[in-house]
């Protein structure tokens, strides 16, 4: 109450210096053709509080509370009554400044002062005006409170997006772990002596999935660095029997979402299948101008032709892909002939 109190005082000199130059300038244009300076200035004060009483009306009630509000009958009604009311008053008003100030003699009056619907044109002539710039402030009021609201609900949509990105993060980097120590697990058990090695390479893989998965992105290099060093932990756990290929066209070092590839790498190692005891893996990976573009492919066995199980791993990669590229990105796959083919294309930002 006490902002709307000083809001209103703030404006009040704003009004009064308006209406002291609506008052001059109804003086300035009676004032044609006129030989009594004092009858015009007269009819100009007697006509200055019809014409704030029915701008006040129009622009600060009718507008807000009836067009604004689309009730156009109520609008057009009320808005009828005051047309009539103020013509009613400022007939009255000719007539009061016809008998007291020109003495019954119509020829004293000014020529403008004389025909009552000219006076009421140039009455509401003002009123219009007024009213349209009122218009135009309700009109900026909304499109700003359209904008804030609008910010609003975008940064609540991010908010949202970041901790989906947050919660799917954290789901992607369990699994690896899962998959990774059941790697160590089987290598303990053959007592194999690769395991030290095993355990080194999980290190230094965990040392970066746990300071990298909290960062927004990451540059693509140190992503490729992540799955060669993730290559190179499998290649200690099956030995002889892989055949892994990972080759890049990078042409500039762009910035990624980290561990955005991994879950499709890991699934090629734990759903492929060995043929004529080798399992094969061929991955590749270009930045060419704006476009990102990832592929692999497995061998599988001919019995999972028809039961490959994706994993949650990759699922969630796919609810991560919907978030961070929405509309940008296509991922496709293909069983065919005991191969499993992945592809995944995303269009960059300029």
């Amino acid at each position: 109450m006490l902002a709307s109190l000083l809001k209103k005082t703030i404006y009040l000199p704003i009004h009064i210096v308006l209406w002291v130059l609506v008052w001059l300038f109804y003086i300035y244009f009676f004032s044609y053709a006129a030989d009594k300076d004092q009858f015009v200035i007269h009819f100009a004060t007697s006509l200055l509080p019809i014409t704030i009483v029915v701008t006040y009306i129009i622009a600060y009630y009718l507008i807000p509370r009836f067009l604004l509000k689309k009730r156009y009958i109520f609008f057009t009604a009320y808005l009828l009554y005051t047309v009539v009311g103020s013509l009613f008053l400022i007939i009255i008003i000719t007539f009061i400044n016809f008998i007291f100030l020109s003495n019954y003699d119509m020829k004293q009056m000014p020529l403008l002062t004389r025909n009552f619907v000219f006076v009421f044109i140039l009455v509401y002539l003002v009123a219009g005006l007024v009213s349209l710039a009122q218009l135009l402030k309700y009109n900026y009021k909304a499109i700003h409170r359209n904008s804030v609201l609008e910010n609003k609900i975008l940064e609540g949509q991010l908010l949202l997006k970041e901790k989906e990105l947050h919660y799917l993060k954290e789901q992607i980097h369990p699994h690896f772990l899962f998959n990774t120590l059941n790697t160590i697990y089987g290598a303990a058990l053959k007592e194999s002596k690769h395991t030290p090695d095993l355990i080194l390479k999980l290190s230094n893989l965990l040392d970066y999935s746990l300071n990298q998965i909290k960062k927004k992105t990451v540059a693509i290099s140190e992503e490729t660095g992540y799955i060669d060093s993730y290559i190179g932990l499998e290649q200690v756990r099956f030995r002889e029997s892989l055949s892994v290929t990972f080759t890049k066209n990078i042409q500039r070092d762009i910035q990624v979402p980290p561990m955005l590839f991994i879950a499709f790498v890991e699934n090629a190692f734990k759903h492929g299948g060995p043929i004529d005891e080798f399992l094969i893996i061929n991955i590749h990976l270009e930045v060419v101008d704006k476009r990102l573009h990832f592929t692999i492919k497995n061998t599988v066995k001919a019995a999972q032709n028809n039961t490959l199980n994706h994993g949650l791993g990759l699922k969630n990669s796919k609810k991560r892909l919907d978030v961070l590229y929405p509309q940008r990105y296509t991922l496709t796959s293909e069983l065919k002939d005991n191969w499993f083919y992945l592809d995944v294309n995303i269009t960059l930002d300029q």
